[in-house]
Parts: C-alpha cells; structure tokens; sequence
C-alpha cells in the first residue's frame, strides 16, 4: 500500500511533499500512535501519545488535527517543538502521513490494532507468527495465502482481504478529501456514497453532499465547494444556501419561513446582494424546489410563506386527513354510534367498567372516554396526576369489551412500553406500527390503512409534522383516533405543533383537558412540583421526600456534584442502579454542567475503563461495554424495522477484531453497529431535555445553572420534572429556577396546520 498523506485543517492545506519548501522547515518525527487521550470532534483538535521507539515507559505528547488517525498506526509527524507550562514537552502537528510499519513487531502491533476488520490482536500474532516481515506484502498480493494461518478459514479470509481493499481505496480518495478539509469520518462516508465517482462529485457537485450524505450540512459542503473553486455568487450555491436555511429553521421547530425573514437569512448566511437572494429565490420557487403561499399569521394578517416541498405537502395532507376521518360517515365502532336514534345507556356501560376496573372515573374523564369512543378523531390532554392513564385503560378496555381492534402506539420505545403495561394490549413504536422503509416510506398509508377500529397515541406531543401525516394516513375511514398527551410539554423535536394546533380555538377537533389532581397524585412531590412550575410558581425544594435541591452556584462544581448524585448518593439512599434508573436531563448540551460534558463524567464514574477490557474511540468519545447510549438519527436499514433518533440501549459485546459492537435496545432488540457508524450512536448518561420526551425514568436528575440562561423555559423544566417517575433531584442554583419557571416559551413556531383546520 503507498504512503498515506494527510494534512491538518489548520495547515491550510499544504502537503508534505518531497521538497517542499515548507516541510523543511518543520521538525520530523516518526512513531507509533499508542492512544489517544482527548479529541475534539468539532475541531478535530486532538492530544495523543506516540511511542518514538524510546519504549512505552517514555510517550512523546503531540498536539494537533490528526483528523482520524487510528492507534496503531505508523506515522510520520511534521509540526514544531513546545513546551507546555504543566505537561512539558510535546510536538504539535501542522500535517501528517502514515507509512507501513517495518518490522515484525510494527506489523503485528498494526494489524492488532483493529484497523483490518477481521484481525484483532489474537490472529495478528498468529498471521505475523507465519509470514514475518512478508505479512503486509501476502495481504496486498496473495490474500488467499492467509487460509495458512491457523483458524483462518475462508470466510475470514476473504473478509480481510475485502477489508485490506476497501482501507487502501478509502485512503486514496482521503488524500484528495482531506486537502479540502473533509475529516476522516466524512471523508469515509462519502467513499461509501459514491465509491470511486467520490472525487468527481466533490469536484463539480460539491452541494449534493449536504442532500446526499449524512452529516455534512451546506456550511461543511460550502468550505468544500470554495476550496474546489465554486464562485462565491454562484447560484448554485445560493439557492443551496436558501435551502439549508429553510432545513436550518425546520431544525427549529418551524413548518415554513417568512419571505422577509428566509431573503433576509440568506443575505447573512452567504454574504451576497439581496437582488441575487432574490432572484434565486424565484428560481427556487419555478424548479419546484421550494413552496411559496400566502398564509395567515399570528395577528392574522397574510404572510407569504415559504415552505421546503415536504412539510408544504405534509402540511396539507394532514389537515385533510384529519377532516377526513373525523367527518367519515362509516363507523368501525357501531357499538357506540347513536344508530337509529337509540342512545347508548352510558351509566350501564361506565356502570360495568367501574366493576371492571375497580374505580370510578372523574366527570371529565367520563366526557374523555365518551368523546374518544364516539368522535372519530378526539384528544385527550392535562398534566400528571389527572388522570390520563386511567382513562385511556378504560377506553381501551370498554372497545375491547365490543370486540374492537385496538392499536396502541406512541413515539418512542419506552413510552410504547408503559402504554402496553398500562392497558394489557401491546402497544409499539409509530415506526415500527407504520413500518417504515428506507428513505421513510411507511407500509401503511391510504392505499392500504392499519386494520384497526380504535388507534390510541400516547405522548402526542412529540408528533412532528411528517410523522403525524404518515400516521394519519394510515388510518381508516371510521376508525377512531386518539391523540393522548400533555400540550404543556415541550413541542416535538421535529417541526410542527400538531397537539397544540389540534386543541386550537378555532379547530373542529373535539378535545378534553383534564384538569383535577388527583387525591393520591397530591401526596406526590414530583406531581405538586410539576404543575407549580407550569403555574410559573416555584416548585417546593424542602420537607419532600422525592423532591430535593442541591443549591450551587458554579456550573463546573455543579457537574461534578451531579455526578456525585448520580453515582453515589441516590443509589446508597434510594437503593436506584445508576445506570438503569437515574438520567440526567440537562437544558443544553454544551456548557460545564451541559449533557455532553456530564457524559464524559458520568461514563468516568459509572462505566470507567478497566485493564484488559475492549473498548473503542470514534471522534471526542469512547464506547466501552456497559455504557448507555442512544441513537442520534434514524437509521431505516438498521435492526429488524431501522432503529431511530431517540432509541436509547445499552453497549453489550465489542471486538476490535469484528470491528463492531452491539447495542440492546430499550425496545429488547440486539442492533450491530461497525466501528465506521459509531457516529450515530452518543452517550446517554445524561441528554437534553429536548431528546427525554415521551420517556420516564424512576429518577431524574437536573442540572439547572445559570451558564444556561438563553435555554432556561418554563416547558423546558416542566418537560424535565414530568419524565420522573418517582424522584427529582435538581442541582444548581436558586437564580437560575427561578428564571426557568418565569420565563414563557418566546413565541409560536411557524405553523399553518391550525388555520388549515379551521378552514376545514
């Protein structure tokens, strides 16, 4: 294999190449990369420690963008000598290569690295043991020679020889992608892409990557095009722009952009006149590309709006769907239908559900169950301790009992799960009910609805836009369906307000808010707390037994006593596993007390490295077994039905010699994941609160501190105290929950779907 050569983002650039002006005056070093300590995964700012051939007793530090470099590897380092005021001595990088090991030694340590899917640690010994200082020549020229080596069998074999190919082409195209500035994850996905076509597209078509490859947006696809040569005003890269300003503001929570406000973005994003934002707005609008229509806004005068094609679509559907269903003479529930003029003799029938269940419902939860069992579309809201999943049990139950199909579904796999406890019917996930397929086509639609007579969604708040069509449209007319959920709540992570929309003033959706805590729920701490904060009063922090505060003030001292809450004391007082049942919920993820930072620390003190265990680094992170992780986009070709953004599990098996390690899923599925995709998968030892929605755990954890100010809501906090089953503990300080608990929610998202409604 040649060479590898690579150059740091900070070099601008330039390659070491023989002769080159530059690299003389650079030091050189070679040597072996041993591990690597921290990696920064924006920067690809990187400390590591080289073995020189001075032993492993004495490291070299160096410092730099290694952009991906691998333990193991043989490098050659060309940087400058420093000192650093409290580590010493060390080198930092300005560029790279890699360069094949010589020796016997070299080779086994680069093969055991785990670099070569197939050969770990145990066959590199034995496949040096029979080739020497020929190993990595047999590999490249007589791959079939290796069936030699004890327990090599053909299937093995080849595999390693596939894997020897795809790493030497991989680097080739590196070589062209990293002097664009592309990082080695990317650069490796793009391979995957595109294979051999990848340097062309790069060339000449540098922004179909933010559409075709994910992780790179249009700014990572715009430092590619200027460094190919794309002119600044290029349209291409202007209607590019536009429409990453649009993906940027559906990010956000909004359906469409003002015109005013997306010329406006675009003239900040990408520097240019506003003429030519224009104008290539309007050629946006004649491709097809974008959507632009009047619509009303907030004080009900028109605005144009300017939507991304599939959430104008989803938009419209939706609402259609929904007057659809709700207006459908046929009724897939007779049993309850007025029919003929005979009224159903309700006090028999919530009589016998009373017997059944052993308690008797609230006037508004007999409204609920009425409404849901007679309306063909209705909602069902209202805080904790009201009642929510007592009723939906005993609408399920009294459809049951007339022999209906009953389908119970909710966004995320643990809510699906409680929904399932709760009732006695199984309950699944909206994509596992829909079966959604690669590129996010469901199984199920108009053509061909759900065989069911009563849908139930729990959690309904966190029903995006596109999600909620997709399930819309696969109901039958004269089926029944229920949206249940807390409209309070944070809205959906996706864009769109379809709960809030739907319980609109103007909306022709029948819906019923449970408002009365109950007795029981009144003893809870945890239930009082949670409506005080939606109240915009401040939640009781003393004289609770499942509410506490840790008041402090510094957000860095804050993190590492949430650590110590986390690993020590809820599980010595509360008897609580610190893995399993406690989460931390933090409002942003950057910050010292932010969920990225509290990963690393929690991982630290509850999944520590441990002598002779595997584990793996990709990026800023390392996977070990044991930690909690949880899926960051949805992956439609992962698992038996994909495995999607928001699914947490547990890392049970990893072998740097498969390269690969599983993760069993809250959902009971064992899910395989290659070293190269690890960057779907992030540590869940603490997350976002925005990523906790429609889970419950039987402790939560908050770090609530001011270094948060700008994301500190009242949603956010009542979002956060209402995933706790059992226990709440924040951490933080007094300044800070109360600009929580004061501060509302700065405006709606942009939405038409309850004007749509209401037009019917």
């Amino acid at each position: 294999m040649e060479t590898q050569q690579r150059s740091a983002r900070q070099s601008g650039g330039a390659q070491p190449t023989q002769g080159q002006p530059q690299q003389r005056q650079l030091a050189e070093v070679e040597g072996v990369l041993e591990r690597i300590t921290y990696a920064n995964e924006e920067t690809g700012y990187t400390v590591a420690r080289v073995d020189t051939g001075r032993g492993a007793h004495d490291l070299l530090t160096v410092v730099g963008a290694l952009l991906g470099a691998q333990p193991g590897e043989s490098l050659r380092l060309f940087g400058r000598w420093g000192s650093h005021p409290q580590y010493g001595k060390q080198f930092t990088v300005e560029n790279y290569t890699t360069v094949l090991p010589a020796t016997v030694q070299g080779i086994q340590r680069y093969l055991g690295s785990g670099l070569i899917k197939g050969i770990g640690p145990r066959f590199a010994e034995r496949i040096v043991e029979r080739f020497g200082v020929d190993t990595l020549d047999v590999i490249e020229q007589e791959p079939e020679r290796l069936i030699e080596v004890p327990g090599l069998g053909p299937k093995r074999t080849k595999m390693i020889a596939a894997a020897w190919e795809e790493q030497k082409a991989i680097k080739e195209v590196m070589v062209f992608l990293q002097g664009v500035g592309v990082s080695t994850s990317l650069a490796v996905r793009i391979y995957k892409k595109y294979g051999d076509s990848s340097i062309g597209v790069v060339k000449n078509e540098p922004y179909r990557l933010a559409a075709d490859v994910w992780g790179i947006g249009f700014l990572t696809a715009d430092r590619i095009a200027q460094a190919v040569g794309i002119p600044h005003d290029s349209p291409e890269r202007v209607k590019a722009g536009l429409q990453y300003a649009l993906s940027q503001s559906s990010d956000q929570g909004h359906c469409y952009l003002p015109e005013e406000r997306l010329i406006a973005d675009g003239v900040k994003l990408l520097q240019v006149d506003v003429g030519l934002v224009i104008d290539c707005l309007a050629e946006l609008v004649a491709e097809e590309g974008v959507v632009r229509e009047p619509v009303p806004g907030e004080a009900g005068e028109p605005v144009t709006a300017v939507y991304l094609v599939p959430f104008h679509r989803a938009e419209i559907s939706l609402a259609n769907q929904l007057i659809r269903l709700l207006r459908s003479e046929a009724d897939r529930m007779p049993a309850f239908s007025n029919r003929d003029g005979a009224e159903i003799d309700w006090a028999a029938a919530l009589g016998w559900l009373a017997k059944r269940t052993g308690a008797e419902l609230a006037p508004e939860q007999r409204e609920s169950v009425k409404l849901a069992l007679t309306e063909k579309v209705a909602v069902l809201t209202g805080g904790p301790g009201c009642g929510k999943s007592f009723t939906v049990k005993s609408i399920v139950t009294l459809a049951l009992a007339k022999r209906a199909k009953v389908v119970l579904a909710a966004p995320t796999g643990r809510a699906a799960k409680r929904l399932s406890e709760l009732t006695g019917v199984e309950a699944s996930t909206v994509h596992r009910l829909l079966e959604l397929r690669p590129g996010g086509d469901a199984a199920y639609d108009r053509d061909r609805p759900l065989d069911a007579d009563l849908v139930v969604v729990d959690e309904a708040s966190m029903l995006d836009l596109i999600l909620a069509n997709k399930l819309v449209k696969a109901v039958a007319p004269g089926a029944h369906l229920l949206f249940v959920g807390d409209v309070d709540q944070l809205p959906s992570v996706g864009a769109g307000e379809v709960l809030r929309d739907m319980l609109a003033a103007e909306s022709p959706i029948p819906s019923v808010r449970l408002t009365r805590i109950f007795r029981q729920a009144q003893q809870s701490g945890v239930v009082t707390n949670a409506h005080r904060i939606n109240e915009g009063l401040p939640p009781v922090t003393e004289g609770l037994t499942d509410f506490f505060l840790f008041v402090e003030e510094d957000a860095e001292r804050a993190a590492g006593l949430t650590v110590d809450v986390v690993a020590r004391r809820i599980p010595q007082k509360f008897g609580l596993d610190a893995r399993r049942d406690v989460q931390v919920l933090a409002p942003m993820h950057r910050g010292p007390a932010g969920a990225g930072n509290l990963n690393t620390l929690l991982q630290a003190a509850v999944t520590p490295a441990r002598e002779g265990l595997p584990e793996r680094r990709f990026g800023g992170r390392t996977f070990r077994v044991g930690d909690k992780v949880t899926q960051i986009r949805n992956n439609y070709e992962k698992g038996r039905n994909g495995v999607f953004n928001g699914t947490v599990g547990v890392v049970t098996s990893l072998s740097a010699e498969e390269q690969r390690l599983t993760v069993l899923t809250d959902e009971d599925e064992e899910v395989p994941y290659d070293f190269d995709e690890l960057d779907e998968l992030a540590h869940a030892y603490a997350m976002t609160i925005h990523r906790s929605q429609g889970s419950e755990y039987p402790a939560v954890v908050i770090p609530v501190t001011t270094s948060a100010w700008t994301m500190l809501q009242r949603n956010l906090l009542y979002t956060a105290v209402t995933r706790a089953k059992k226990l709440v503990v924040l951490v933080g300080s007094r300044r800070a929950i109360g600009q929580a608990v004061r501060a509302v929610s700065a405006g709606r998202r942009h939405s038409a779907l309850d004007h749509r409604l209401a037009a019917g």
